[in-house]
């Protein structure tokens, strides 16, 4: 098991993603916010026990599913909700949106709406930091359905081939928006595909903190180090649909119910009280989330929105002739 510190770290990015996602769902409900909104609960350890084996200043390249990985990297709550938002404060100016993340300051290079596209992107930076030598890693997370886009094996084999310092991060929830994996995946896992291409390739359990975070930082240490990248599978699952709304009616009944019954939240909370992390230090954890969370929130509604001339900036604006 990882020791106490770590996991109180990984408990607590944790724990914010998991409210926050509580709290953009209920604010979408009551028709406080009219936004697209990519649930992520389930996922929450997956996402902060990577983000706690990297340096802040090193690359993240996600998805449109991807507020775990935003916040768990450490964009500001309120830059974030701002931004969700579609408000002139958020990291895009309100003009990306959930799909289209961007924050330097923390790493987050990229967020990408397009599936398997961040993964070519990730070799740029990766070979950026390979040139420079600056000693920088960058992590690329993505869904299992990405594995099938051609982007994937030309990626994959590129980053092998020049030992780039990418680390693949497949959040593998068994599920491609509605496709469930045996139905479009010709291999029984995707480390399998990592293992043809001749790369170091793992399976985890990425809903359990420890094995999540010993898999992260060893794939850290190993592409740091000038080795290469590394795949890793991390098994994980989402308790909603992939987009609100989405009803969840292709998972089978059964299957969503051992999930929730496996949910990691309860699981790392309880490891914590199991090392003699106290109830009390636990819940002031929980209500420091609450109130970032809160006063992001609020940040997020009182915002103003871009004024009109600014959504002619920052874009491309290309005449076509007729």
């Amino acid at each position: 098991m990882a020791d106490k510190d770590v996991l109180i770290d990984i408990f607590t990015r944790a724990d914010l993603i998991m409210q926050s996602d509580i709290k953009f769902r209920q604010m979408i409900g009551a028709g406080q916010l009219q936004i697209v909104y990519y649930p992520v609960r389930g996922q929450e350890v997956v996402s902060s026990a990577m983000m706690a084996a990297v340096n802040q200043d090193d690359y993240l390249v996600t998805i449109y599913r991807g507020l775990h990985d935003q916040l768990a990297k450490g964009i500001p709550s309120k830059d974030l909700w701002a931004e969700f938002a579609g408000k002139m404060a958020g990291t895009c100016k309100g003009k990306g949106g959930p799909m289209h993340i961007t924050h330097p300051e923390t790493g987050v290079m990229v967020t990408t709406g397009i599936v398997g596209s961040g993964i070519p992107i990730a070799n740029g930076l990766a070979l950026g930091s390979q040139l420079d030598k600056d000693g920088k890693v960058t992590v690329c997370c993505f869904g299992d359905g990405a594995s099938n886009i051609g982007a994937f094996h030309e990626g994959l084999n590129m980053a092998q081939v020049w030992k780039l310092p990418v680390i693949f991060l497949c959040q593998n929830n068994l599920y491609s928006e509605h496709t469930p994996m045996a139905f479009a995946t010709s291999s029984d896992s995707i480390k399998q595909r990592g293992d043809g291409l001749g790369m170091r390739s793992v399976q985890v359990n990425g809903n359990d903190a420890s094995a999540m975070y010993a898999a992260a930082k060893e794939a850290v240490e190993h592409a740091r180090a000038g080795h290469g990248p590394t795949l890793i599978e991390a098994m994980t699952f989402r308790f909603h649909g992939h987009l609100l709304g989405d009803t969840s009616h292709y998972i089978p009944k059964e299957e969503m119910e051992q999930a929730k019954k496996d949910d990691p939240m309860p699981i790392l909370r309880q490891q914590l009280l199991d090392l003699q992390v106290s109830e009390a230090d636990i819940a002031a954890i929980e209500a420091k989330n609450a109130g970032i969370i809160e006063e992001a929130s609020q940040f997020a509604l009182d915002a103003p929105y871009p004024p009109g001339e600014e959504y002619r900036i920052d874009v491309l604006d290309v005449e076509i002739a007729a």
